[in-house]
């Protein structure tokens, strides 16, 4: 067979693996190390030319994808300990650096330090990159290395060096936006299926539901990745915010006129790659699915978030003062009248450990609204680790230029949304008008736009 017939056969087998993410294999012995230690020092020096390299990345990626979990793990730790710049040449470069600064010969000496600082295992990553399927090899062997990185910092080099090789290749300009359609290819539906993360999507005619004619869904691509949506919104078109995530995907529901349509709702946003955690793009996605939409609904005047509040009821148990000072003492009033005295009372406990049984009791789901939404108001705008907001859906949005617009009582009653955020969702709201200036405020000084009701909630 012939060298170009090997290649392909081996990269077909890569393609092949990649498809299927197999764990199959088991850690490697002694022996097999040093082979794989041998085969990477021949990727990195690019030994026997184009052909021979490419027939040697696809071989290791296909030896990476056999292996166990230990066995991934001894594999990036060789590459991570023993492909990074020589020490003894990055210091005689920087020795002769430092001699040459201020002569004529001292941009030489950089070039040369440059090339003494560069690392051999940007030029590993740089092989795997240019075989068929090697973004994606690349993007899953990255989560493998986040998933190690708890137990084992040392890999740390190698995930910096990773992450800024994808940063660099998923630069938003190479990015297609494409919307997602009842008729798009069935293996890309199984995809939005599988990566929902926040409503999850129970059947065929509910994901029919979410493409529908009064619905629009939209995911970036990467021409590498073709089949494989990065991060995806869905929306929906509306005549007036959104206040029930039951309702908005209920199934049942008539179909919205989007002739009368002048809101859209972004209900879900995923991203769907855990080895692009820290490659952001996921607000260039907003602004590109707003042009569009404006395009074809020029009636489109309000563009808002129903958002879920996935760390509220974690920090409310971290925090227990804070549930305390959000009940006064009209509201313990209420309560009193329902049989319970004080917070050790077992629905107001219960509360605190995501116990949901309180949200089937009208009256007490009633009595428990004001505080409740209090305490919202205060995490939302209040709570901080640093200078950012606690909540993950907060920093991505606040982060983007929005205001939290309004709190809705009881609009996600899944077991999961009773049990994350007492059933709360948020409004943000994307105005046009104040997105550069709210973003600009949120980076420099960190402070939250929100409307005045939310504001008047979070008083204490």
């Amino acid at each position: 067979m012939s060298a170009s017939g090997l290649v392909s056969r081996s990269l077909s087998r890569v393609r092949e693996l990649v498809v299927s993410a197999a764990h199959f294999g088991k850690m490697p012995e002694a022996d097999d190390l040093d082979s794989i230690r041998t085969q990477l020092q021949e990727c990195a020096e690019g030994r026997g030319g184009e052909v021979s390299t490419r027939q040697r990345a696809a071989r290791l990626a296909e030896t990476y994808l056999r292996l166990d979990d230990a066995g991934r793990h001894a594999f990036l730790k060789l590459i991570a300990h023993e492909f990074g710049p020589d020490p003894e040449q990055v210091a005689l470069a920087h020795e002769d650096y430092q001699h040459a600064v201020g002569t004529p010969a001292q941009w030489d000496a950089e070039a040369r330090l440059r090339t003494a600082m560069r690392s051999r295992r940007l030029r590993i990553l740089t092989q795997f990159n240019a075989i068929p399927q090697g973004v994606k090899f690349l993007v899953d062997l990255r989560a493998d290395l986040l998933r190690f990185l708890p137990e084992d910092p040392l890999l740390k080099p190698l995930d910096r060096e990773l992450e800024a090789r994808l940063t660099a290749w998923f630069d938003v300009g190479f990015l297609e936006l494409q919307r997602i359609t009842w008729g798009s290819p069935a293996a890309l539906l199984e995809k939005l299926v599988q990566y929902e993360a926040v409503h999850e999507i129970r059947s065929w005619d509910d994901l029919k539901n979410r493409l529908d004619s009064d619905r629009r869904c939209y995911a970036f691509f990467h021409p590498r990745m073709p089949l494989e949506p990065l991060i995806f919104v869905q929306v929906a078109l509306l005549e007036n915010m959104a206040d029930d995530v039951q309702r908005l995907l209920d199934i049942e529901a008539p179909l919205a006129d989007v002739g009368k349509a002048t809101t859209a709702i972004f209900y879900s946003i995923s991203a769907t790659q855990a080895g692009l955690r820290g490659v952001s793009f996921g607000n260039f996605l907003l602004k590109r699915v707003v042009d569009d939409l404006k395009r074809d609904f020029p009636r489109l005047r309000t563009f808002a978030t129903l958002s879920p509040i996935p760390g509220l009821v974690r920090w409310a148990e971290r925090n227990p003062e804070e549930l305390a000072e959000a009940i006064t003492p009209a509201d313990w009033k209420r309560l009193r009248t329902l049989g319970l005295a004080d917070l050790d009372a077992a629905p107001l406990a219960g509360l605190l450990g995501g116990d949901s049984s309180w949200s089937g009791d009208p009256a007490l789901a009633d009595a428990l609204r004001d505080p409740l939404l209090r305490l919202t108001a205060r995490y939302l705008l209040e709570a901080r680790r640093g200078d950012r907001p606690v909540d993950s859906v907060a920093r991505f949005h606040l982060g983007n230029g929005a205001r939290v617009e309004r709190l809705n009582w009881l609009a996600d009653t899944s077991t999961k949304g009773l049990r994350q955020s007492w059933g709360v969702m948020v409004n943000y709201l994307y105005d046009p008008d104040s997105i550069e200036a709210n973003l600009e405020d949120f980076e420099r000084e960190g402070r939250i736009d929100a409307s005045s009701a939310v504001r008047r909630l979070a008083r204490r």
